[in-house]
């Protein structure tokens, strides 16, 4: 989109100049092709400007990631010296946005069987207290 805006520009940089150079031969013109040479100029100071904008805004972006680095890095850092103050396990601690230490849910493992050996089948033992 923006080489369509500079080829456009170009275009009419190049017919006001032909219009200019030859404004002798068309006195009819004169009006317009004035008119229409401060609407070019007009635009040529605003793509400078644009430009411009753009350069700034880099810049700013440049100095926004370079803060928001720094800040969260000493956000780090107040956060731990708030775990120390209040300990790792303190309540207190979702004030500032930080989980506390709850412990942990351990899950109770059964025996894994090595790979090829299946269990013993439980013996079956004859109900002999009908006899």
């Amino acid at each position: 989109m923006a080489g369509n805006k500079l080829e456009s520009l170009g275009s009419l940089q190049s017919l006001n100049m032909a219009l200019e150079a030859n404004a002798g031969d068309l006195p009819q013109l004169e009006v317009s092709r004035n008119t229409f040479g401060g609407k070019v100029g007009q635009l040529q100071g605003l793509t400078q400007e644009q430009a411009a904008l753009t350069a700034s805004k880099q810049e700013t972006t440049r100095q926004f990631q370079h803060e928001m680095t720094e800040t969260q890095r000493l956000a780090t850092v107040l956060r731990l010296a708030v775990k120390h103050h209040y300990g790792i396990d303190s309540e207190k601690l979702v004030e500032f946005g930080i989980q506390p230490f709850r412990g942990r849910n351990r899950k109770v493992q059964e025996p894994e069987t090595p790979p090829g050996l299946e269990a013993p089948a439980p013996a079956v033992v004859p109900d002999l207290t009908g006899l």
